[in-house]
Protein backbone atom coordinates (compact mmCIF):
# COMPACT_ATOMS: atom_id res chain seq x y z
CA UNK A 1 0.00 0.00 0.00
CA UNK A 2 1.46 3.45 -0.95
CA UNK A 3 0.13 6.39 0.94
CA UNK A 4 1.51 10.00 0.12
CA UNK A 5 2.55 11.66 3.56
CA UNK A 6 3.34 15.48 3.31
CA UNK A 7 7.15 16.14 4.58
CA UNK A 8 8.02 19.84 5.05
CA UNK A 9 11.29 20.94 5.28
CA UNK A 10 12.39 23.88 7.59
CA UNK A 11 16.14 24.11 7.33
CA UNK A 12 17.94 24.61 4.10
CA UNK A 13 20.69 22.47 5.25
CA UNK A 14 17.91 19.47 5.88
CA UNK A 15 17.22 20.14 1.76
CA UNK A 16 20.43 18.13 0.60
CA UNK A 17 19.55 15.06 3.08
CA UNK A 18 15.45 14.82 2.75
CA UNK A 19 14.61 11.64 4.34
CA UNK A 20 14.61 8.92 2.26
CA UNK A 21 14.62 4.74 2.00
CA UNK A 22 17.82 3.49 1.74
CA UNK A 23 16.82 0.41 -0.30
CA UNK A 24 13.47 -0.87 -1.80
CA UNK A 25 12.89 -2.77 1.09
CA UNK A 26 13.45 -0.25 3.67
CA UNK A 27 10.56 0.08 6.32
CA UNK A 28 11.45 3.30 7.59
CA UNK A 29 13.68 6.49 6.30
CA UNK A 30 16.16 8.29 8.56
CA UNK A 31 15.84 11.52 9.93
CA UNK A 32 19.03 13.37 10.48
CA UNK A 33 19.83 16.05 13.68
CA UNK A 34 19.25 19.59 12.42
CA UNK A 35 21.93 21.19 14.56
CA UNK A 36 24.21 24.12 14.03
CA UNK A 37 27.18 22.58 16.44
CA UNK A 38 27.48 19.02 17.22
CA UNK A 39 25.69 18.05 20.43
CA UNK A 40 27.66 15.97 23.40
CA UNK A 41 25.52 13.54 25.78
CA UNK A 42 27.34 12.52 28.75
CA UNK A 43 26.61 8.50 30.11
CA UNK A 44 23.11 9.29 31.02
CA UNK A 45 22.02 12.34 29.75
CA UNK A 46 19.20 13.11 27.17
CA UNK A 47 18.15 15.70 25.44
CA UNK A 48 15.43 16.93 22.67
CA UNK A 49 16.94 17.34 19.56
CA UNK A 50 15.05 18.67 15.97
CA UNK A 51 14.99 16.93 12.83
CA UNK A 52 14.11 20.12 10.33
CA UNK A 53 11.28 17.93 9.11
CA UNK A 54 8.18 18.68 10.06
CA UNK A 55 4.95 16.16 8.89
CA UNK A 56 0.90 15.93 8.13
CA UNK A 57 0.21 12.39 8.05
CA UNK A 58 -3.40 13.39 7.39
CA UNK A 59 -5.00 9.67 7.20
CA UNK A 60 -6.58 8.76 10.77
CA UNK A 61 -5.85 5.31 9.97
CA UNK A 62 -2.09 6.19 9.90
CA UNK A 63 0.61 6.70 12.56
CA UNK A 64 4.50 7.25 12.24
CA UNK A 65 6.74 6.02 14.90
CA UNK A 66 10.12 7.55 15.70
CA UNK A 67 12.51 4.89 16.24
CA UNK A 68 16.08 4.45 17.44
CA UNK A 69 18.58 3.19 14.69
CA UNK A 70 19.27 -0.34 15.85
CA UNK A 71 23.84 0.12 15.27
CA UNK A 72 23.66 3.53 17.16
CA UNK A 73 22.24 1.98 20.01
CA UNK A 74 23.88 -1.05 20.19
CA UNK A 75 27.61 0.21 19.05
CA UNK A 76 26.92 3.58 20.67
CA UNK A 77 24.49 3.45 23.31
CA UNK A 78 22.17 6.07 21.73
CA UNK A 79 18.55 5.25 22.21
CA UNK A 80 15.53 7.05 22.79
CA UNK A 81 14.49 8.49 25.86
CA UNK A 82 10.84 7.42 25.57
CA UNK A 83 11.67 4.46 23.73
CA UNK A 84 9.74 5.40 20.79
CA UNK A 85 8.09 8.94 19.66
CA UNK A 86 4.68 8.57 18.46
CA UNK A 87 3.32 10.67 15.58
CA UNK A 88 -0.45 11.04 15.58
CA UNK A 89 -2.17 11.66 12.35
CA UNK A 90 -3.48 15.30 13.20
CA UNK A 91 -0.13 16.43 14.54
CA UNK A 92 1.33 19.22 12.27
CA UNK A 93 4.79 20.33 13.66
CA UNK A 94 8.55 19.20 13.75
CA UNK A 95 9.88 16.00 14.49
CA UNK A 96 11.78 16.12 17.46
CA UNK A 97 14.15 13.16 18.51
CA UNK A 98 14.54 12.35 22.52
CA UNK A 99 17.77 11.76 22.68
CA UNK A 100 19.10 9.10 25.57
CA UNK A 101 23.04 8.20 25.88
CA UNK A 102 22.71 4.96 27.69
CA UNK A 103 26.58 4.06 27.39
CA UNK A 104 28.82 4.68 29.50
CA UNK A 105 31.13 7.09 27.24
CA UNK A 106 30.83 10.68 26.45
CA UNK A 107 28.76 10.56 22.79
CA UNK A 108 28.54 13.17 20.20
CA UNK A 109 25.77 13.76 17.90
CA UNK A 110 26.96 15.59 14.51
CA UNK A 111 24.98 18.36 12.25
CA UNK A 112 22.95 16.21 9.84
CA UNK A 113 24.04 13.08 11.98
CA UNK A 114 21.53 9.87 10.88
CA UNK A 115 20.32 9.45 14.71
CA UNK A 116 16.89 8.17 14.63
CA UNK A 117 14.07 6.14 11.93
CA UNK A 118 10.49 7.47 11.16
CA UNK A 119 8.39 4.18 10.30
CA UNK A 120 4.36 5.28 9.15
CA UNK A 121 2.40 2.30 10.28
CA UNK A 122 -1.42 1.17 9.64
CA UNK A 123 -3.72 1.16 13.18
CA UNK A 124 -7.11 0.29 14.30
CA UNK A 125 -9.34 2.04 16.73
CA UNK A 126 -10.40 0.12 19.55
CA UNK A 127 -14.11 -0.37 20.71
CA UNK A 128 -14.02 -0.91 24.22
CA UNK A 129 -17.02 -3.89 24.88
CA UNK A 130 -17.88 -4.48 28.17
CA UNK A 131 -20.89 -6.92 29.50
CA UNK A 132 -21.57 -7.56 33.37
CA UNK A 133 -18.16 -8.91 33.19
CA UNK A 134 -16.13 -10.97 36.11
CA UNK A 135 -15.54 -7.36 38.00
CA UNK A 136 -19.10 -7.03 38.20
CA UNK A 137 -19.17 -3.91 35.87
CA UNK A 138 -22.75 -2.57 34.99
CA UNK A 139 -20.72 -0.55 32.03
CA UNK A 140 -21.90 -1.45 28.36
CA UNK A 141 -20.36 0.55 25.72
CA UNK A 142 -19.33 -0.34 22.21
CA UNK A 143 -17.73 2.78 20.60
CA UNK A 144 -14.53 4.46 19.85
CA UNK A 145 -11.76 5.06 23.44
CA UNK A 146 -11.96 8.96 23.58
CA UNK A 147 -10.31 10.52 26.45
CA UNK A 148 -11.30 9.40 29.75
CA UNK A 149 -13.90 6.50 30.71
CA UNK A 150 -16.01 6.39 33.26
CA UNK A 151 -17.25 3.33 34.08
CA UNK A 152 -20.05 2.64 36.59
CA UNK A 153 -19.12 -0.33 39.27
Amino acid sequence: MNQTIELKLLRPDVFATIPEYGTTGSAAVDLRAAIDDSVVLNPGDCQLLPTGVAIHISNPGLAGMIIPRSGLGHKKGLILGNSVGLIDSDYHGELMVSCWNRSENELTIDPLMRFAQLVIVLFLTIYCSCMRCHFHCNFYSTRPITGKQSFVH
